[in-house]
């Protein structure tokens, strides 16, 4: 039954009245599930880093403000199934988080291992991708 049908139905003893008011609230509820999952969903950005899968998720609150979920997805060792952390990042946090992020990259880059060659690993990356 849709939500139209739903509206057009006249209920005729007590028993039916509630059985339309269940199912209202509940198309309801499913019509209101749906839309708030569409309005969450704004931007996805998945990157895959060797074995590690890492998602960059924009999603949106009820009142029309922004956050980024960062996850790192990687297979478990013992079961098989992926294994998930996430990092929840708000607006307000946004240029500290980069700033820290990438002053913290470039340390390791410049102080730990000037010597290494971390472009190694694009180069790899568009190899694998011109062979499929």
């Amino acid at each position: 039954m849709t939500y139209a049908q739903l509206l057009v139905i006249i209920p005729c003893s007590y028993r039916k009245l509630q059985l339309y008011l269940e199912c209202k609230t509940k198309i309801m509820e499913e019509f209101d599930n749906r839309s708030d999952r569409q309005r969450d969903e704004v931007y996805s950005k998945k990157i895959r880093a060797g074995k590690r899968t890492y998602f960059f998720d924009v999603k949106a609150t009820r009142g029309n403000d922004y956050y980024l979920i960062i996850t790192e997805s990687k297979r478990g060792f013992d079961d098989g199934q992926f294994v998930k952390h996430k990092i929840f990042l708000y607006k307000e946090d946004f240029n500290k988080f980069l700033t820290g992020l990438s002053d913290t990259i470039q340390h390791v880059k410049d102080e730990l291992m000037p010597e290494y060659d971390f472009e190694q690993f694009d180069r790899e990356d568009d190899e694998r991708s011109e062979n499929y």
